[in-house]
């Protein structure tokens, strides 16, 4: 019996009616009005989407199910002696709104591990590809060829009933979480360590053997990889790589092709690459600077360099926060138990003393403060994870997690194709022209 499958079910029968209930009393209420600069500003702002799994509050930052980070440490489970709650308990929350049990995440660890084995011919796709190519591009490509393994796409070729697009949608998600990070793991071995790969033990969670098939099975790094996978795993449903795969999988997509387009909107600079930028942004200011040490007056310099060259502080802003980024802090608080000596760890925490002062007296930043790629790289070095590029990678893994579960919600119910309206310029400008009259 498949326990999270069935409390999915339970949660979702009673919240379905109560959406219809409430659609059918309330639709015609009006929810937001639309300003010209939205339609022109990247649509920031309007609400425009369901999304059950998370939501973004500009000061207390992400709430997975009503729970801020501070409080998913506290309640979520650790088991197997893990210092950080495990991600498992994390998608139990998602999907079912109730804080799982410890019995109830051991079981959910042991099923991942059940359904992790990967298809022969998705590794060999994976060996024809030159090391040249980004490890997202990579990931997006092994994700693709698993999409051979779909269920929800031969049912839905059988001639399934739209009821039950959600039980096939809920096993491809968990089907793909499961694998998702020997996938991962098999790109960076390829990559970097010249395809000594390390084998799956199928005994530890799923965050845990993560980190064993990368090569780290020191118990730091495990409880690492927990708190990363959790705190990584949904920021609403607005940004660019969710809503990639809201939007794919309202075409009727299935869970594998969706993510992948997910995971190609998060290698974009202006989303999830910038944990990338971030380290080669502090490796360019070492070099420049000299010192593996720099003062935070050397800093200060270095960062007003950069802005008056016309670039950005990458890791700092973002489009909703209006205070420093919680996953941010969740971060440093690791790195003050774990490696509060190491130079670039260091380094990022008196960036963040800063950064902050410049940009607000610039007068046009909303959010001056740190967002969660700041701090990650720093992290992830000083365990031996060096490779820059592969940072987005780990980051896709566990962003997965929230998209793939809302992506079920989505399937439960029954919401449609999305298909918003454009209009023109020309029709822009006469709409100004008549509102004006």
């Amino acid at each position: 019996m498949d326990l999270l499958k069935s409390a999915f079910k339970a949660s979702f029968a009673a919240k379905t009616e109560e959406l219809k209930d409430l659609l059918k009393a309330n639709g015609n209420l009006v929810i937001d009005q639309v300003k010209i600069e939205q339609l022109h500003g990247g649509m920031r702002g309007i609400k425009l989407m369901l999304w059950e799994t998370s939501s973004l509050d500009a000061i207390e930052g992400i709430r997975f199910r009503g729970y801020n980070i501070p409080q998913l440490q506290e309640l979520l489970p650790r088991i197997h002696g893990a210092k950080e709650p495990l991600p498992e308990g994390l998608f139990w929350l998602m999907l079912t709104g109730e804080i799982p049990s410890n019995e109830q995440v051991e079981w959910l660890s042991k099923d991942w591990a059940s359904r992790a084995e990967i298809p022969q011919h998705v590794y060999k796709i994976l060996d024809s590809l030159n090391n040249s190519v980004h490890p997202m591009t990579q990931l997006s490509i092994g994700i693709l060829s698993l999409q051979s393994e779909s269920i929800f796409a031969k049912k839905y070729d059988e001639g399934i009933t739209k009821s039950s697009y959600w039980e096939y949608m809920y096993e491809d998600t968990v089907n793909l979480i499961a694998r998702l990070p020997g996938l991962a793991a098999y790109i960076y071995r390829k990559c970097f360590h010249n395809s000594q790969h390390i084998a799956a033990d199928p005994s530890l969670d799923w965050s845990a053997n993560f980190a064993h098939m990368l090569g780290n099975d020191s118990p730091d790094f495990k409880d690492l990889m927990r708190l990363y996978m959790t705190i990584h795993a949904d920021h609403e449903g607005g940004n660019a790589s969710a809503h990639t795969v809201h939007l794919i999988g309202s075409t009727l997509s299935d869970a594998y092709l969706a993510l992948a387009g997910g995971i190609n909107a998060l290698a974009g600079p202006l989303h999830g690459l910038a944990n990338q930028e971030v380290m080669d942004w502090i490796y360019e200011m070492i070099a420049h600077l000299g010192t593996d040490n720099p003062s935070k007056d050397q800093i200060k310099e270095y960062v007003k360099k950069t802005l008056s060259e016309g670039k950005i502080v990458p890791g700092y802003g973002h489009a909703v926060l209006r205070a420093p980024d919680p996953r941010f802090l969740a971060q440093k608080e690791f790195g003050k138990e774990y490696c509060a000596n190491d130079p670039l760890v260091n380094i990022v925490w008196n960036v963040f003393d800063v950064v902050p002062t410049i940009l607000e007296d610039l007068g046009k930043v909303k959010n001056p403060w740190p967002n969660v790629d700041a701090h990650s790289g720093a992290l992830l070095e000083f365990y031996g994870i060096k490779e820059h590029n592969f940072y987005t990678v780990l980051f896709g893994v566990s962003r997965a997690m929230g998209v793939l579960a809302q992506l079920c919600w989505d399937r439960a119910y029954g919401l449609p194709l999305e298909r918003p309206k454009s209009i023109t310029t020309e029709e822009l400008k006469e709409f100004i022209l008549q509102t004006a009259n």
